[in-house]
């Protein structure tokens, strides 16, 4: 058996590797506490819960469903943007609803790159914008982020770019893995070069509601219009990770060049997690002001764990994550990693499987109970 050419040009996701390790370490009797994954462990609301429940009883529920996703499902997704965003977006051609907005990122990158043609993609930044772009022979172009600019891309590196045959450009602001925050000035000047260079501006936006008292949508800044698509997800703001419920929203073109790849993978999204993902939609303000508490909570016990390892971290990112930088120069972040989990069954991120602008650097999950973080700072200070 041959694989196909294009597996020689990607890797298993670090995170599905790792993670047969770190489970085989657990059965064999280690306590190793993970602290790296950004899978909420937390719970959806006990209505969205229920409304599953109910709907399973439909006579719908076990029938192939619209690729479109339910109606109902496509005016929460664009009452939720209008009231918590400011942004207006017509149920009927603006909306996609997704299995997951990592779906999204395959399903965008089949519908408008050919192979050979340039993308954009962060240093650091989630992994799979450049597994995905490999495996359709796309050219790779990174442009690199640091915390001298906040994170966010200088200008004067994307202007000298030959920018002739890039046709994507791959961001997510709130920033993962760093934290860094919606910059709307800075967005500005970004809309501004992709229009002049004809290039699409994706944004990828799961963590805006996250310790983040103003949660914004690239989508409100009026320059985005035609130029700018948003990912946005279920899976961090409502505790709905393993649902699988995402979204692309922007102008009908977009959405509709998506929806002629997606109509060929998917025979539409269980109707009762939709029914469950249009209850969450309509959470209150209450929802987020509980989730955040706990993530304050958590949060203050991961810059105490953070102080103890020797790092160097920013107050004020946002996000459900601490990215720290390692003080000590000497050692690599997966050495660093590998150091805890060996000395302190401890498991987090190394920055550098974000990219070679994370080296150097370590990702803390908040994804933890506090029992549980308590137990790391335990173990650190004995």
């Amino acid at each position: 058996m041959f694989p196909a050419e294009r597996l020689k040009y990607v890797d298993e996701y670090y995170f599905s590797k790792k993670m047969r390790e770190i489970n085989n370490y657990i059965s064999s009797g280690r306590p190793i506490i993970n602290m790296a994954i950004g899978s909420p462990d937390l719970s959806p609301s006990l209505e969205v819960k229920q409304s599953l429940l109910e709907s399973i009883g439909d006579q719908k529920s076990s029938m192939y469903q619209s690729y479109i996703g339910l109606p109902e499902l496509r005016e929460a997704i664009s009452n939720f943007y209008h009231k918590k965003y400011r942004v207006e977006l017509n149920p009927l051609n603006e909306i996609l609803p997704l299995m997951g907005s990592k779906e999204g990122i395959m399903h965008i990158s089949m519908a408008f790159l050919n192979e050979g043609d340039g993308v954009l993609i962060p240093n650091p930044g989630y992994p799979t914008y450049g597994a995905v772009s490999k495996l359709l022979g796309a050219e790779i172009f990174y442009y690199n982020l640091s915390a001298e600019n906040n994170w966010y891309p200088k200008m004067d590196d994307l202007e000298s770019l030959n920018s002739k045959n890039i046709k994507l450009m791959w961001m997510n602001y709130p920033h993962m893995p760093t934290g860094a925050d919606f910059d709307e000035k800075k967005l500005n000047k970004l809309i501004f070069w992709a229009k002049k260079n004809d290039i699409i501006l994706i944004n990828d936006n799961p963590y805006s509601f996250i310790l983040n008292k103003k949660p914004r949508s690239i989508l409100s800044i009026k320059s985005s219009k035609g130029v700018v698509v948003e990912l946005n997800s279920l899976s961090k703001s409502f505790n709905m990770a393993g649902w699988r419920v995402g979204m692309m929203v922007g102008e009908s073109k977009y959405i509709d060049a998506v929806l002629k790849v997606k109509s060929n993978f998917d025979s539409g999204m269980f109707y009762c997690v939709q029914h469950g993902a249009i209850k969450a939609l309509a959470s209150s303000q209450k929802w987020f002001d509980r989730l955040n508490k706990e993530y304050y909570k958590r949060r203050k016990l991961a810059e105490e764990i953070a102080s103890e390892l020797n790092l160097s971290y920013s107050k004020k990112s946002v996000g459900m994550f601490i990215w720290g930088k390692i003080l000590n120069g000497s050692l690599k972040s997966e050495d660093f990693v590998d150091h805890l989990l060996d000395k302190y069954n401890f498991f987090i991120s190394p920055g550098s499987i974000f990219g070679s602008q994370g080296e150097g650097y370590v990702r803390i999950s908040l994804c933890t109970e506090q029992k549980k973080m308590n137990e790391v700072l335990k173990r650190l200070r004995t």
